[in-house]
């Protein structure tokens, strides 16, 4: 695979919007995101700006992760928020332990389907684990068939946590989680 998966800089802001825009099209954007099209081009430069700062390379309570393409494009991106055990998430879920949680999944189609959700993913456990969480999980709408595929491709599994969250409020959001694996198992 002639991709590079890396950390966002601070100074793509641009690049980061851009790609959040293009994901914000998609045609499942309406289950798989919990903002539209709509309000986030509307959005002022600052609000990019410090986006990107609070997940950019060097971050320690986010972390956007982007794939970049053979020609060094952009083509795809997973951030990474770290969760304190006894506070609150995003969606004002109690959170039991250190956890990541990902979330703005997104890969472009002409580059789905050859493991880059994994590979993006990997780089998101990774950065997570060297944080020290327990776990690492996410939220995905039922009828987000190819986000349910690709994530249980990369291991994870359902908790059995339904909640529902966005502008479905007959959707279910299903929780899915990867526990942090056990060093002494290594062999």
């Amino acid at each position: 695979m002639s991709y590079k998966v890396r950390s966002l800089r601070v100074d793509e802001w641009p690049l980061a919007k851009a790609l959040r825009l293009e994901a914000l099209r998609d045609p499942v954007a309406s289950i798989a995101f919990m903002e539209t099209y709509e309000s986030a081009v509307a959005r002022p430069e600052s609000f990019w700006r410090e986006r990107a700062e609070r997940s950019a390379e060097g971050a320690s309570g986010a972390q956007q992760i982007i794939a970049e393409g053979p020609d060094g494009e952009w083509v795809g991106t997973v951030t990474v928020l770290m969760e304190e055990a006894g506070t609150r998430d995003w969606a004002g879920m109690p959170v039991e332990r250190l956890q990541g949680h990902l979330v703005a999944v997104y890969v472009q189609p002409e580059h789905r389907g050859i493991g880059l959700t994994e590979v993006l993913f990997d780089a998101g456990l990774e950065w997570a684990w060297a944080r020290g969480a327990e776990r690492v999980r996410l939220l995905v709408h039922e009828d987000n068939a190819r986000g349910l595929r690709a994530y249980r491709r990369a291991g994870f599994t359902e908790t059995g946590l339904i909640t529902t969250l966005g502008s479905d409020p007959g959707g279910r959001e299903l929780e899915l989680a990867v526990e942090r694996p056990d060093p002494e198992s290594d062999g």
